[in-house]
């Protein structure tokens, strides 16, 4: 299992680069990750796939929140998805080796795979390996996370020497509607942060208090959270977390 790197601890991580639309960074875009440098945050960002199997920079699945086009991601392909403009902003929608470009290790990368199965299942390895692919030359430093633990296997599979870790929350049936709740008091519990070979978790900044939590910490494993937007939630998620990713305002 690698180590976890201190550097990911040590500053507060920028929640899809320091992004902000009213100065024309819109999230997950250049110029939010150029901002995050600046200010010497570390970049979190999301990884969705292209039809043509390209990891892009994106959040959402569907293409209309942030960029006023309509459909899934999953049906365009790279160069397509490429001349897609951003909403708020002055650029398109990057791929994942135009960012490790950019970047070129000049901040710590905290990166999320979204879920590719819809379900948390393991229908999953195509995002998985163009991941590892576009990583495998770049020496800066990253860091892997997901909500789906097979996704996180399947990474520790591909990249064993790159920590990993699961992206967590106490699943409300309010906030996974879509999901069986078989399946969210399954992920509610943690249950393969071992079989994973886990380095961390990045957990719900609301539900920091829960048992789960508590004992994973009590064994030295690092606890990150999502997502802080005031310096008071930051301050209350530090009680237990030994880091934050935020928006909104200056950490």
């Amino acid at each position: 299992m690698p180590v976890f790197p201190q550097i990911f601890l040590e500053r507060p991580i920028a929640h899809r680069g320091y992004h902000d639309v009213a100065a024309g960074r819109p999230e997950n875009s250049r110029a939010a990750f150029e901002a995050a440098i600046a200010a010497g945050y570390g970049i979190e960002l999301d990884l969705q796939l292209s039809k043509d199997g390209v990891p892009m920079v994106f959040h959402d699945y569907d293409l209309q929140r942030l960029t006023g086009a309509r459909g899934p991601v999953q049906q365009k392909t790279a160069a397509e998805l490429a001349a897609i403009p951003l909403l708020h902003g002055d650029e398109c929608i990057p791929t994942l080796p135009d960012v490790l470009a950019l970047v070129a290790g000049r901040a710590p990368l905290l990166i999320e795979i979204k879920d590719q199965d819809g379900a948390m299942g393991a229908g999953i390895g195509a995002l998985e390996a163009a991941t590892a692919q576009a990583l495998a030359h770049y020496d800066g430093p990253v860091a892997l996370m997901s909500f789906n633990p097979h996704s996180v296997i399947r990474m520790a599979g591909l990249m064993p020497d790159t920590p990993r870790g699961i992206t967590t929350c106490t699943y409300r049936a309010e906030d996974w509607p879509t999901l069986p709740e078989a399946t969210r008091d399954h992920l509610s519990g943690i249950p393969d942060f071992d079989r994973a070979s886990a380095d961390f978790i990045s957990h719900d900044h609301t539900d920091l208090t829960t048992p789960v939590v508590a004992a994973l910490k009590a064994r030295g494993v690092p606890i990150l959270c999502w997502t802080i937007r005031t310096p008071q939630e930051e301050a209350q998620a530090r009680l237990i977390a030994d880091n934050v990713t935020f928006e909104g305002y200056v950490a």
